[in-house]
């Protein structure tokens, strides 16, 4: 007997979703009541003297603001097996391994079924004015997901990557299922042990159902252009696998090899076929609506560090919609994309006032009026007092604070997200950067945004002849005086010396910081330097990361490494090729 199929019903989700929306201040209040009361028992809050009260004026009163490294000895206890609630009420079975690209080793979050239900009620809301949109039928996505190991901690819990929790969480594929977005690919691909070879599996199954396929998915745009830079590669071996039904050699691992068996049947006629949609591409243009006719969009977190790859992303996917997914980090979730068909670099992300308690530092704030109110000079080195998430401005920038229900309170995020409008009374965030990843040297600031334009300007100089910046990163190098500024760039193919002295000049000049400009005209910062790599260097820093457990699917490439991030910085040095200074100034 066959299972009957529960779909998800999208006019019910977005009908529960307007109407909390538009009670945002009562529906933020009832929220952070009840993660207070579900959490009351907590050392974390009864050192605090909250004593049992839930409203948000004694909450900020009695509760600090906090980083992660003020919770961390609170969270090492609970890893090393602590069985009394330390930060929530029930105890927490399982921990979120944070990417750790930016600070150069992963942290440590706690990940409960509150946290796994708020990421479900994510994918649903998105889902539901995604498909209103864009509607899918009754058939299968191709998804590049890839679960790393989950391992045990020392007091015997669960410990993976924030995605991984989610991919093995038995929710989870029973709401891919309610969505209509189930992946093609069986189990043992994605919770395969090797990276590569859950990749090449991935490719194949997508083949093989390339009628059904509908969606292109993968949590961030770099894993689906790294997938497709792989197809570019690996299509012969994958042509030859249909034809003969035979799957190569270069998978080894028994369980992926027998789960792909009963997928792989011999069949020419596909194989040639897929040879001549690619043998008539012209330069790979178009390649996803090419192999998958019916592929209504592509999906994955494509804003913040993410941009970079968009224009890669653009060119295989031709016409086919590119929608930028939801917002969220290891910690938790904070907002759904309700507008899939705005343009990908204009996404905005609507809050849910019933995931967790938010409040924002506003980033600009009047001192001078502060200081003639309060008469207090001191006030200038004070930081700006947060505000609740109906009291922020439309145009202004914020830090993110975040109350979950998995036990982090009024704790600093460190994302920079600036007010677009409101939706109904819940506002619409555009996210700008990580406030602490910035080059600076005395007096200038420039953050990934920054950076992030300045390598786009610059790239524009390769593209006319017809080469593109595969990947970058950055550095501030202080053992020269002054110090100064290193862009670290892997490119497509050869270009000229003549025009990467220009690329130099032109980063160097696209930092328009007042502070950067000032001091580069006295020399205070010394002339840009820019480093070309050898082809794949970017891909020896990946499996860096994957060598330290982190998940592919997870992974975001470090836009600044800082000395703390020794061994990436060392990868990049090893593997440069050609160095050229500034003479912009």
């Amino acid at each position: 007997m066959l299972e009957k199929m529960e779909i998800l019903h999208v006019e019910k989700v977005i009908e529960e979703f307007e109407t909390m929306t538009k009670d945002t201040e009562n529906v933020q209040r009832e929220t952070l009541k009840k993660i207070l009361e579900e959490n009351g028992s907590a050392e974390y809050l009864q050192n605090l003297g909250l004593n049992g009260r839930t409203d948000p004026q004694s909450f900020k009163a009695c509760v600090p603001v906090v980083t992660h490294q003020d919770l961390d000895p609170y969270i090492q206890r609970i890893v090393d097996g602590a069985s009394s609630p330390i930060l929530t009420g029930k105890p927490i079975t399982t921990i979120s391994l944070s990417s750790g690209t930016t600070q150069g080793r992963p942290k440590f979050v706690p990940f409960n079924d509150e946290l796994m239900e708020t990421t479900l009620q994510i994918f649903r809301t998105s889902y539901a004015f995604r498909n209103r949109e864009f509607p899918v039928k009754n058939g299968k996505a191709l998804q590049f997901i890839y679960s790393s190991k989950q391992s045990r901690t020392k007091g015997g819990l669960f410990a993976g990557t924030a995605t991984t929790n989610v991919f093995r969480n038995s929710q989870f594929k029973k709401a891919m299922k309610a969505m209509q977005s189930q992946c093609c690919s069986p189990d043992e691909v994605i919770f395969g042990p090797d990276f590569r070879q859950s990749l090449y599996c991935h490719l194949l199954c997508g083949l093989i159902f390339r009628e059904e396929i509908q969606l292109v998915s993968s949590t961030f745009a770099h894993s689906i252009v790294h997938a497709f830079r792989t197809l570019e590669q690996v299509w012969e071996e994958l042509c030859v696998d249909i034809r003969e039904g035979i799957l190569t050699s270069r998978i080894t691992f028994p369980s992926v090899r027998s789960a792909m068996a009963k997928l792989l049947k011999p069949n020419p006629e596909l194989a040639d076929l897929i040879r001549r949609k690619i043998s008539g591409l012209s330069n790979w243009y178009g390649l996803i609506p090419e192999l998958f006719p019916n592929v209504k969009y592509i999906y994955g977190i494509m804003t913040g560090s993410m941009e970079h790859y968009l224009k890669k992303l653009r060119h295989y996917a031709g016409d086919v919609p590119l929608i930028s997914a939801d917002y969220g980090s290891s910690e938790g979730w904070i907002g759904a994309n309700i507008n899939p068909n705005v343009p990908t670099e204009s996404t905005t992300y609507a809050v849910l006032p019933n995931i967790g308690y938010f409040e924002f530092i506003p980033l600009k704030e009047n001192v001078e009026e502060q200081v003639h109110d309060r008469g207090d000079a001191n006030i200038l080195s004070m930081e700006p007092k947060p505000v609740s998430l109906t009291e922020v401005k439309i145009g202004e920038e914020y830090e993110v604070i975040v109350t979950s229900f998995a036990g982090l309170y009024r704790y600093r995020l460190g994302d920079v997200v600036k007010v677009m409008g409101f939706h109904n009374s819940t506002p619409e965030l555009k996210f700008i950067c990580r406030r602490n990843l910035m080059l600076t040297v005395n007096i200038d600031k420039n953050t990934e945004k920054d950076l992030q334009q300045a390598v786009e300007e610059a790239a524009k100089l390769i593209a006319e002849e017809k080469q593109e910046v595969i990947d970058f990163s950055s550095h501030v190098d202080m053992w020269t005086d002054p110090g100064h500024y290193v862009i670290f760039w892997e490119i497509s193919g050869e270009v000229s010396d003549e025009v990467l002295k220009e690329c130099c000049n032109c980063l160097d000049r696209s930092f328009v910081d007042a502070g950067y400009v000032s001091s580069r005209k006295v020399n205070a910062i010394g002339p840009l330097e820019l480093r070309i790599l050898r082809r794949g260097t970017f891909q020896k820093v990946l499996d860096h990361y994957l060598g330290l457990g982190a998940a592919v699917s997870q992974f975001k490439t470090p836009r600044c490494v800082g000395p703390t991030n020794y061994k990436v910085l060392q990868i990049l040095c090893d593997n440069v090729v050609k160095t050229y200074f500034s003479t912009a100034f």
